[in-house]
């Protein structure tokens, strides 16, 4: 069911709301997928097992991996994050474990890693499929002795933390084509957590809409009062590919494109892809048999030239003469 955001009255109420239950650490969600989510989160929260978040680029992986760790008795420890594509193989090893000095060109003094910092509360390892598989065997260790190596150095270091780990990609398909370790990933998959994508949870997007309609308030001397029912259900029916993430920016877009107090249709960044998409797709279905018969015989039966003529792509006009037992 679909929000309408057109009078004081209904701004008021969603932002009650939006104060009562759909938000738990900062993630927000109405949805009886999120509530789940939330009751798990709560449940893992009270336990060191590692944690392994799956779910797409931009659903709030990061986010959960903060809830885990401030409703844990870690929370007055630090929580390490690490995000494993954005190092190089031999930059993520030094990062995460440290360095002796001399251990390569440029190591010019001990440095302590991640897990050592982390020491006392929880490290959070995103994107952990890009990990090759030296850093993988050493991660192991971690998980079974709860020690390290530093990077040119044979002294073992104990360290106590809890591990949270996250990917998008399908690591057990990693594991059958040989580019992920079996036994790593068992050892990481004790407590699975699946944070959904935006287009399972549609009922979400007026309540999050709104929550970014309210950060950009408080960061900003341009203040938005509204966003139309028009401008909801054009978000509810978009398919959000890159989720949260992405409707947090169209807002923004938003806010600073519109003209008034008030978010419109016309303000979304997709407006005219959409526009352009429901003009596409009206053309299509105004072709009629009769048309086709008429520009293939006026063409001489080319297809190419055909599709041309009828503003189709040569696909939709072979799928159409197939529907129709039109032959060339």
């Amino acid at each position: 069911m679909l929000v309408a955001l057109t009078d004081i009255t209904e701004i008021t109420h969603l932002k009650n709301e939006l104060r009562q239950t759909h938000s738990f650490r900062n993630i927000i969600g109405k949805s009886a997928i999120m509530k789940g989510v939330f009751r798990s989160i709560k449940n893992i929260s009270a336990f060191d097992s590692t944690v392994f978040i799956q779910g797409e680029s931009g659903s709030g992986k990061e986010m959960a991996a903060q809830a885990i760790h401030y409703e844990s008795p870690r929370s007055h420890h630090k929580l390490v994050t690490v995000n494993c594509s954005a190092f190089s193989d031999n930059l993520l090893e030094s990062e995460l474990f440290g360095h002796a000095r001399g251990a390569f060109t440029g190591a010019e003094r001990d440095r302590i890693g991640r897990f050592e910092e982390a020491d006392g509360g929880t490290i959070f390892l995103d994107e952990i499929g890009d990990m090759n598989a030296i850093i993988q065997v050493k991660l192991l260790r971690v998980l079974q002795e709860k020690e390290i190596e530093r990077v040119g150095e044979n002294k073992t270091r104990k360290v106590d933390i809890r591990i949270i780990v996250a990917s998008h990609k399908n690591i057990l398909k990693e594991v059958e084509e040989g580019r992920f370790r079996k036994d790593l990933y068992y050892r990481l998959n004790v407590i699975p957590l699946y944070l959904p994508s935006l287009r399972e949870r549609k009922e979400d997007v007026p309540y999050l809409a709104r929550h970014f309609i309210n950060k950009w308030n408080n960061k900003n001397h341009k203040p938005i009062s509204k966003i139309s029912s028009a401008a909801i259900e054009k978000l509810a029916a978009y398919d959000w590919p890159g989720n949260v993430r992405e409707l947090e920016n169209s807002i923004e877009y938003a806010c600073v494109n519109c003209d008034k107090d008030i978010i419109i249709p016309e303000d979304l960044p997709f407006h005219e892809k959409s526009v352009k998409a429901e003009r596409k797709k009206k053309r299509r279905s105004d072709v009629t048999r009769e048309m086709v018969l008429t520009v293939l015989n006026q063409c001489k039966n080319n297809r190419a030239d055909a599709a041309q003529i009828l503003n189709l792509h040569r696909i939709t006009l072979w799928r159409k003469m197939r529907q129709w037992n039109i032959q060339a």
